[in-house]
């Protein structure tokens, strides 16, 4: 009994040595501390938007004597509404083009947002996972999680990307992302863009390499991520398909075919009566009907014949507006001609230019000749 008993709790501890494993592994492979990608100093961030931040007052006095976390955390919550790189009406793009254009960034600056600010105060404050994880689960405000998504898209690598949006992307909650406002966006639609667009309002976000994008693009244009997971329908509630369902019509028509025949059959014989009735019924018409009908016929026919030669003279006018294709050729050689002979013309007048042109710089030199001799007569009478 004893033995047994010493036993069982052995192979407990053997099992639970087993499973704790497993965990410990996972627990080594997303250590605290964040893989950053990129340059280091810079934070991938566009030189112009950098300088800018970095030479800002707001980050030099007020968000240097935040040391902590959470102070920056309360700092987002009552200074951040929205996620610009450019406060609204500083930075003026009207007018440059080329490299000075807005996307590029590089142009005259205008006053940096609060929120690319913190941002990067974030960035050197050197986040650890359990602190980026605090931030995109804040329920406080959104433009805390927002900042957090920022970083992870800033900060990290590329090839980490799905796997710290993924559950994000049906994520329902509104944010304005628009200096302003006026551009309101759930936290899913704003992750969608950010892993498939570069652009970002003035800025760019770092390029994603393109065996990544492509991986991303594959992941985000599956059907679960089209408007929810595929669902299995049961056979008792799936509707006749539009073939199927036309199908059928035939089918039915078919049966019921050959009542209608007969059906139009006995039309037919009815018409038939009805005709024999007519015809009976018109012989039994007064003389003076059957005058009166052959008048009309005759008036019908000699406005036909009327209008027949009006329709044929119609024909030869436009014929003879259109012209044969033989005139239309010598139309055609005609303008040919024109245009060679201003051709012809063009050219005489170059000659014309160019002739004057020589000539006038013949005489200007002539003159130029006969003025040093003039001035050197007279050096040569003073001197005598």
């Amino acid at each position: 009994m004893h033995d047994d008993d010493d036993a069982a709790p052995g192979q407990g501890y053997e099992g639970e040595e087993e499973e704790e494993e497993p965990q410990q592994q996972q627990h080594k492979k997303q250590s605290n501390t964040l893989t950053l990608w990129g340059n280091m100093k810079t934070m991938n961030l566009n030189s112009l938007l950098l300088t800018n931040i970095q030479s800002s007052t707001y980050f030099k006095v007020q968000l240097y004597e935040l040391k902590t976390y959470h102070e920056v955390i309360d700092e987002i919550y009552y200074k951040v509404n929205h996620l610009e790189p450019w406060e609204k009406g500083s930075r003026k793009t009207a007018g440059q083009t080329g490299m000075c254009g807005g996307v590029r960034g590089v142009g005259t600056g205008g006053i940096v947002s609060t929120a690319y600010c913190v941002l990067y105060k974030l960035f050197t404050l050197r986040l650890t996972r359990k602190q980026l994880m605090g931030l995109i689960n804040h329920t406080d405000s959104p433009y805390i999680r927002a900042l957090g998504f920022m970083y992870v898209r800033y900060v990290l690598p590329p090839a980490d990307l799905w796997s710290w949006f993924e559950s994000y992307l049906e994520d329902p909650e509104e944010i304005d992302v628009k200096a302003g406002g006026g551009l309101v966006m759930t936290i899913g639609e704003m992750l969608r863009q950010w892993m498939s667009k570069l652009e970002w309002f003035s800025t760019l976000f770092p390029r994603i390499p393109v065996p990544v994008q492509k991986q991303l693009e594959e992941q985000l244009y599956r059907p679960a991520y089209q408007g929810g997971a595929v669902e299995h329908i049961p056979d008792e509630d799936v509707n006749w398909g539009e073939a199927e369902r036309m199908s059928r019509i035939r089918s039915d028509e078919r049966d019921h075919k050959p009542d209608e025949r007969g059906r139009h059959r006995g039309g037919k014989a009815e018409r038939d009566l009805a005709g024999s009735r007519h015809g009976s019924k018109s012989h039994d018409r007064s003389p003076e009907h059957s005058d009166r009908h052959r008048e009309r016929s005759q008036r019908k026919k000699s406005r036909s014949r009327e209008r027949r030669p009006r329709s044929s003279e119609k024909r030869h006018s436009r014929d003879r507006g259109r012209g044969s294709p033989d005139k239309r050729s010598g139309r055609g050689g005609d303008v040919s001609e024109d245009i060679a002979r201003e051709r012809h013309r063009q050219r005489k007048e170059k000659k014309r230019s160019r002739s004057q042109e020589r000539r006038h710089r013949s005489r200007s030199r002539s003159r130029e000749r006969h003025g040093r001799k003039d001035s050197k007569n007279r050096d040569r009478h003073q001197r005598r």
